[in-house]
C-alpha cells in the first residue's frame, strides 16, 4: 500500500485507454490543423474551385493527380496499424503461463551467424539459456549455425553447426537462407516434426515474457507459425539517432503485425526474420531453398510461400530485445537490403498476387517515397481542387505515421524512464526531430536499392565493442 507507484506505470488497461485517447486527439487535431477537415464557413475553400485541366494542361494535371494517388498506397498499412494499436492492449506488463513449462514441447532456439563475433554470441547464448531456466523451461536447446567455427564450450544446452564452405542447396539459395536450409539436411537435422524452432539474430536477447509467450504459443499448437514484438532501446544505447528512428518499427510490430496475425492469421504485409517461431515439420515443408530470389529477404519470402501454401500465423505475446544499427552507414545498408529483398519477393513469379497484393502496395509506397514527398512542394505551387475524402485520407496517413514514432518511444522507454516523465517527453520530441533524418536515409536507400546491385547481403555490425575500437 505504501509503495511509490510510477506515474506512467499503472493499470495496463488505463494506460491503453490513455494511449487510445491521445491517438484519437492527435489524429483529429492533425486533420483540423492541416485543413484536411474544414468546419463551418471554412468548409469550402473558394480559391480551390477551378478546372485543373484548364490551368495546368492535360499532361501536368495527370502527373499531379498521380502524385497524390501514390501517397495513398500506404493507406491499407496505416489502417492496419490503427486497428492493431487501438483494438488490442499494447501495454500488458506480464505474460502469464497457461501451462506448466514441464509440459511444453521441445524447443530449439536457432541462431544464424557468419561467426565474426564469437564473444557476443557466447555472451548472448549464456544469457538466453539463463532466461529460459528462470522461466522453468526444461526441454530446449540453443543451436548456433555458423559459417566459421566458433569452438563453443561443450554444453548439453548448446549445439554448434558449421555450414561447410562447399555446401550448395538444390535451388542455389544464398547467405542466411543457405545456412537455414543446411539445418534440414538428413545427416544434420535432429528435430522431430512436432518440435518447435525459435529463430533469433545473433544479438537477440530473450525476456522472461517472450519465453512465456513462446511456451503458450507452442503449447496451444493451433498455428504453425508465429511472431512477436522486438524493441531496440535496451541496455547501453550506442546510437541514439538510429534507436529513435527504429521506434517506428516497434509501433509497426504492435500495430500492423499484430492485427494481421490476430485477425487474419496471414502475413498480409510480410514479417521479419527474428522472434520467428515455427513448427519444425511445417518449416521443413516450406523450406528456405528458393534460389537467389528468396535469399536477400529470406524471411519475407518464406512467409509468403507459407501463406501461399495455406499455413496460418499468430502473434506471440512478450518482447525480445535487439540493438539498432550502431552507425548511419549500417542503418542505410540495412534499409537498402530490405528494400531490394522485398522487391524480389513482390516480383517473384512463384508467388501469386492474391498473397502479396498488400505487401506489393507497401513496397511501392516505399519505393515511390521520393515522388510522394514531392506533394509537399507541388501542393503549394500547383494546388488542386479540394477533394474532402482524398484530403482526409492523406492527412490520416500523415497523422498515423507521425504518431507511430511517438508510440514507439512510449513503448520502448516507458519502463526505463517511468519515474522521469519529462525525460520521456524529451525523447518523444527527439524522435519527432529524427524523422527528417529517417526520411533522408529511406530516400537514399530507395534510390540506391532500385538502381544498385540486388544480389548483395550486407551484414550489419552487431558488436558495440568493434564500433568503439574503429
Amino acid at each position: 500500500m505504501g509503495r511509490h507507484r510510477c506515474p506512467l506505470v499503472w493499470n495496463s488497461r488505463n494506460k491503453h485507454l490513455t494511449h487510445v485517447g491521445c491517438f484519437t486527439l492527435f489524429v483529429v487535431s492533425f486533420e483540423l490543423l492541416t485543413g484536411a477537415v474544414r468546419l463551418g464557413q471554412d468548409a469550402v475553400d473558394q480559391s480551390l474551385t477551378f478546372d485543373p485541366l484548364v490551368r495546368y494542361g492535360c499532361a501536368l494535371c495527370v502527373f499531379l493527380y498521380l502524385l497524390r494517388f501514390i501517397s495513398l498506397l500506404v493507406l491499407p498499412q496505416c489502417v492496419f496499424n490503427v486497428c492493431g494499436l487501438v483494438f488490442f492492449n499494447a501495454f500488458k506488463d506480464h505474460v502469464r503461463l497457461n501451462n506448466s513449462p514441464l509440459l511444453a514441447p521441445f524447443i530449439c532456439f536457432r541462431v544464424v551467424t557468419k561467426g565474426d563475433y564469437r564473444k557476443l554470441i557466447v555472451q548472448n547464448v549464456a544469457k538466453n539459456i539463463d532466461t529460459c531456466m528462470r522461466v522453468g523451461l526444461e526441454h530446449f536447446v540453443v543451436e548456433v549455425v555458423t559459417d566459421k567455427s566458433l569452438n563453443l564450450d561443450r554444453n548439453c544446452r548448446v549445439r554448434e553447426l558449421v555450414v561447410p564452405a562447399g555446401y550448395r542447396t538444390k535451388s542455389g539459395a544464398l547467405f542466411k537462407a543457405r545456412a537455414l536450409q543446411y539445418c534440414w539436411e538428413e545427416e544434420v537435422n535432429v528435430l522431430r516434426d512436432d518440435d518447435w524452432i525459435v529463430h533469433l539474430d545473433e544479438e537477440t536477447l530473450l525476456t522472461e515474457n517472450s519465453v512465456r509467450g513462446i511456451l503458450n504459443f507452442c503449447s496451444d499448437g493451433q498455428h504453425p507459425f508465429g511472431q512477436g514484438l522486438i524493441t531496440y532501446a535496451n541496455g547501453k544505447i550506442v546510437n541514439w539517432v538510429t534507436t529513435l528512428a527504429d521506434s517506428f518499427r516497434v509501433a509497426d510490430d504492435m500495430g500492423k503485425l499484430r492485427f494481421q496475425f490476430r485477425c487474419f492469421h496471414r502475413p498480409l504485409f510480410g514479417w521479419k526474420g527474428s522472434f520467428v517461431v515455427t513448427k519444425a515439420g511445417a518449416e521443413k515443408k516450406v523450406s528456405f531453398d528458393h534460389g537467389s530470389r528468396g535469399s536477400i529477404a529470406e524471411d519475407c519470402y518464406f512467409g509468403m510461400v507459407a501463406y501461399r501454401d495455406g499455413y496460418k500465423f499468430e502473434f506471440i505475446e512478450g518482447e525480445m530485445l535487439e540493438k539498432s544499427p550502431f552507425t548511419f552507414w549500417d542503418f542505410l545498408q540495412q534499409r537498402k537490403r530490405w528494400l531490394q529483398g522485398i522487391c524480389l519477393v513482390v516480383h517473384s513469379a512463384e508467388l501469386p498476387w492474391r498473397c502479396k497484393i498488400f505487401l506489393a502496395m507497401s513496397f511501392y509506397a516505399w519505393a515511390t517515397m521520393p515522388l510522394s514527398l514531392m506533394n509537399f512542394f507541388f501542393a503549394y505551387i500547383m494546388p488542386l481542387p479540394s477533394q474532402p475524402l482524398f484530403d482526409f485520407c492523406v492527412a490520416f496517413v500523415g497523422a498515423v505515421n507521425l504518431y507511430m514514432y511517438i508510440f514507439g518511444v512510449w513503448k520502448s522507454f516507458a519502463s526505463r524512464y517511468c519515474r522521469h516523465p519529462f525525460v520521456l517527453l524529451y525523447y518523444t520530441v527527439a524522435a519527432i526531430c529524427v524523422i527528417p533524418f529517417n526520411v533522408f536515409i529511406e530516400i537514399v536507400a530507395v534510390l540506391w536499392g532500385l538502381f544498385g546491385r540486388k544480389n548483395q547481403f550486407y551484414v550489419v555490425n552487431k558488436d558495440p565493442v568493434v564500433v568503439h575500437t574503429l
